[in-house]
């Protein structure tokens, strides 16, 4: 049985570029598929694709049990959409905001009016929820976007690099919503140039280049690929760089690299913390000090890195077709098309 959220085979091109390329996913019911990728990787394309506001060339979606293709009106009332910038009316306040998505979705106002009540207390609004948007923060406008999208309790939601721009205390703060959503049985897609985000909020990750789904798996079973531990030294004294090298040359399963002008040593290994601390005493035997030295492990920028062979990169338009910019007029077409 396909999941939640189901692609197969999605191509999609503007003129001379092929954002997507026969994107194929699929997310269990009450997951997060975390979408990496760098700039135009084609990670907006596919939520544009999955929320009914493009169309592909090729291939088949279906959201929440619903082909997007045949039924695109059912699907848009069974997803929520929080795009790359807050799509709010800034002329109204926070409360009418959420009334007035209510009332779009064909909520009775009395229904609606309590809902963003609702809402508002649950994102730390209430307090100014009767001040017009314009007057918000930046971290404020982009959680009454996600309760705008959440006024229908929808079972799929589609985030699209969610918390870019904000600081860490509200992305940390979006995070705990999400993670609230997730455990109440909410089945989310993420795009997300925030390697730490989706290692900390993701089930499943896909990184997506070029229009292709180039790996997937958990966060530890990507990290697998790219090899294993690491021992990183950095001695005092320029002179004992040989002598360290012998040493780690004791204890790793690999060549050891020497950066010079830093006098960092890095050699692959296996063992953990006990073999640090073994490294730790045969450094301190032969006389070597040191300055700094530590057990590394492999991290999603270390995954993304030896995949597309560059580290991510942070905000920007995604393949071709401006998306990052037409999200916000997207989503309110969608909400109106929704009303009919």
């Amino acid at each position: 049985m396909p999941g939640a959220i189901y692609a197969e085979g999605l191509v999609k091109t503007f003129g001379d570029v092929r954002a997507l390329d026969g994107v194929d996913l699929d997310v269990p019911e009450g997951t997060v598929l975390g979408l990496l990728g760098p700039n135009g990787a084609g990670k907006t394309t596919t939520v544009r694709v999955l929320t009914t506001l493009l169309r592909p060339d090729r291939g088949k979606a279906v959201v929440a049990g619903i082909d997007v293709l045949g039924h695109p009106n059912e699907v848009r009332r069974a997803i929520g959409l929080s795009g790359q910038f807050a799509a709010v009316d800034e002329y109204l306040t926070g409360r009418e905001n959420l009334q007035m998505v209510g009332q779009l979705y064909q909520m009775k106002a009395k229904a609606a009016k309590a809902r963003a009540t609702e809402l508002l207390e649950r994102f730390h609004l209430a307090d100014a929820a009767d001040r017009t948007a314009k007057t918000y923060s930046g971290g404020m406008r982009r959680r009454l976007d996600l309760a705008a999208a959440l006024v229908v309790s929808p079972p799929v939601m589609f985030m699209d690099e969610p918390t870019t721009g904000l600081d860490p205390r509200n992305r940390q703060q979006l995070w705990g919503i999400i993670q609230e959503l997730v455990a109440g049985g909410t089945t989310l897609l993420l795009t997300t140039q925030y390697l730490e985000e989706a290692d900390h909020l993701a089930h499943d990750i896909a990184v997506v280049d070029q229009g292709k789904v180039i790996a997937r798996g958990t966060s530890d079973q990507l990290k697998a690929r790219t090899g294993g531990e690491r021992v990183e030294v950095v001695v005092h004294e320029r002179e004992h760089i040989t002598a360290a090298r012998q040493v780690l040359a004791g204890f790793g399963k690999g060549e050891t690299s020497v950066e010079l002008h830093t006098r960092k040593l890095t050699v692959p290994v296996s063992g953990g913390a006990r073999l640090l601390a073994e490294v730790i005493r045969e450094l301190d035997g032969r006389g070597i000090e040191i300055d700094d030295i530590g057990l590394r492990r492999p991290t999603l920028d270390d995954v993304f890195i030896s995949l597309t062979g560059h580290a991510a990169e942070l905000a920007g338009d995604d393949n071709g077709d401006g998306a990052a910019g037409a999200e916000p007029k997207g989503r309110k077409a969608a909400r109106k098309e929704t009303a009919k």
